[in-house]
C-alpha cells in the first residue's frame, strides 16, 4: 500500500514558477515509477512527467521544457519544478506512484491555477 501526499499548489501568474511535492509512505518507493498527472475542468487526467527508478524521465508534450521533475529516494519524496506557467497549466496536478507489479495509486490532488 502507498500513501501520497501532495503539496505545494497555489496561485500563480502567468510566467511564474512553481514548485510541487509529494510526500510517500508505505512500501517500494524506491521501486516505483513516479509521475505527476493534472485534470483541467472539462478535460481528462493527462500526463504531466514521470519518472522512473532509474531516474529516466518522460515528459507531456505541452510541459516539455518548462517543467522538471525530480525524485529522493531517502526521502521518499517527489517534486515537479514548473517554470514560465501558462493560464492553459490551470489544473489539479495529482501525484502517482505506479509499481513495478502495475498497481497505482494515487494522491488527492493540488490545484493550481495561473492567472493572465
Amino acid at each position: 500500500q502507498v500513501q501520497l501526499v501532495e503539496s505545494g499548489g497555489g496561485l500563480v501568474q502567468a510566467g511564474g514558477s512553481l514548485r510541487l511535492s509529494c510526500a510517500a509512505s508505505g512500501s517500494g518507493f524506491n521501486t516505483n515509477r513516479m509521475g505527476w498527472f493534472r485534470q483541467a475542468p472539462g478535460k481528462q487526467r493527462e500526463l504531466v512527467a514521470t519518472i522512473t527508478s532509474g531516474f529516466g524521465k518522460t515528459y507531456g508534450d505541452s510541459v516539455r521544457g518548462r517543467f522538471t521533475i525530480f525524485r529522493d529516494n531517502l526521502m521518499r519524496t517527489v517534486s515537479l519544478q514548473m517554470s514560465s506557467l501558462k493560464p492553459e497549466d490551470t489544473a489539479v496536478y495529482y501525484c502517482n506512484a505506479l509499481t513495478p507489479a502495475g498497481m497505482a495509486y494515487w494522491g488527492k490532488g493540488t490545484l493550481v491555477t495561473v492567472s493572465s
